[in-house]
This record gives structure tokens, C-alpha cells and sequence, in this order.
């Protein structure tokens, strides 16, 4: 459209020559100001109708139900030998303990770098089922366990700190942003003395 259209002269020509057209202005911009007044009261009622995920408590049948599906029906997970410590809505803690099928350099007894992928990979995967479940508490919970059959991992980082010597390890994950569609997340590797030896980021598809 030429800037000529826009000017406030040829507007208030066309007012004069179409009655109709100028008639037809204030209810289009009515119209726009309601639009606007309700999307914003809309963003306003959801703001008010979202809880923080740190006061969101979990029922016992979903978080054993959750547990059931991490640590026994995932197999790969019962290899690593990992053990659900805690299961929020934003954060999520497990522990593995050391054991010689993990050991990676028979030297030092060191863990191997694929079981510390694999968990934090695991553990990434676990925060985004506890936001997931977290995101439809309307629903029951055996409704929200079945939401998780669609999960994937789609892009994985892993940066090795320092070498994983001890007897145990814990490790930490959450979800930085939960989309409709991918989830992005990051993880922690601790040492029994509470050292972070490795940290991991990770993309998941959700649906």
C-alpha cells in the first residue's frame, strides 16, 4: 500500500466521501480493543490459575507407578542399577551404585564414560515424565503414565569433568523447558563426596 493512503489527509477525505466506511471505523476498533482486553484478561487468568512445580505434590500411585516403569520395565536402567532417590515436579535425584560390570579403566576402578551417558541420559528422560506428569494433574494418575509411551531422545551432550572414582553415584536432572512438542534439559554427575565429574544436556520428544 502506498504511504500516500496512510497519510491523515486521505483519511479524513475517504471519511467525508464514504459516511459508511467511517460509520464502520469505530466498531472495527471496538472490536480490536475487545480482542486485545480479553486476550490479556485470558494471559491474566492463567497466570493466576498456574502453580509454581515446587508446590505441586505428587500422589504415592503415580510416583510408584513412575518408579515401576524407570527402574524395573525400562531394562537398560536395571543394568545401570539405577535407584530413584526423589521424584518432583522439578527436579529429579537417583543414585548407581558402583559395581565391577560398570567398570570402564580396570586400572583406577573408574566408571566407565557410557554408563555416565546412559544414566544422565535416563535421568533426563525421568525429569521430562515428572514435568509431564506435573502439566496434566487434572488427569488420574495410570491416565499420565501412559503419556510417557511416546518419549525419545533426539540430541544428547556430555561433558566429562573429572575422572568417576567412588564407591557410589548421584545424579540430577531437570527440565529447563517443557514444549508441546521437545523438551530440553540438564543434568549432574556426582561423585560420593558431592564433586561434579560430568554434566549433560539433552533434547526429548514428547509427542
Amino acid at each position: 500500500m502506498p504511504t500516500s493512503d496512510l497519510s491523515p489527509d486521505s483519511a479524513t477525505s475517504a471519511s467525508l466521501d464514504h459516511p459508511s466506511a467511517a460509520a464502520e471505523t469505530p466498531s472495527m476498533q471496538a472490536l480490536g480493543a475487545a480482542f486485545k482486553t480479553g486476550s490479556v484478561a485470558a494471559a491474566a487468568a492463567r497466570k493466576r490459575d498456574a502453580v509454581p512445580l515446587e508446590d505441586i505434590v505428587f500422589e504415592a500411585e503415580f510416583v510408584n507407578g513412575l518408579k515401576k516403569i524407570f527402574e524395573e520395565m525400562i531394562s537398560f536402567n536395571r543394568v545401570l542399577g539405577l535407584k530413584i532417590h526423589h521424584l518432583g515436579p522439578a527436579k529429579v535425584r537417583a543414585r548407581i551404585e558402583m559395581k565391577p560390570e560398570l567398570v570402564g579403566h580396570f586400572s583406577y576402578n573408574r566408571i566407565h564414560g557410557g554408563v555416565i551417558s546412559a544414566g544422565l541420559d535416563a535421568m533426563g528422560g525421568l525429569a521430562v515424565m515428572a514435568a509431564i506428569g506435573a502439566r496434566h494433574m487434572d488427569e488420574a494418575p495410570m491416565q499420565r503414565l501412559r503419556r510417557f509411551a511416546n518419549l525419545g531422545t533426539i540430541d544428547l551432550r556430555i561433558d566429562y569433568l573429572r575422572p568417576g572414582i567412588g564407591a557410589y553415584f548421584d545424579l540430577h536432572a531437570e527440565v529447563l523447558r517443557l514444549g508441546s512438542r521437545v523438551a530440553s534439559t540438564r543434568m549432574e554427575f556426582f561423585g560420593p563426596d558431592g564433586t561434579l565429574l560430568s554434566t549433560g544436556s539433552g533434547a526429548y520428544i514428547v509427542s
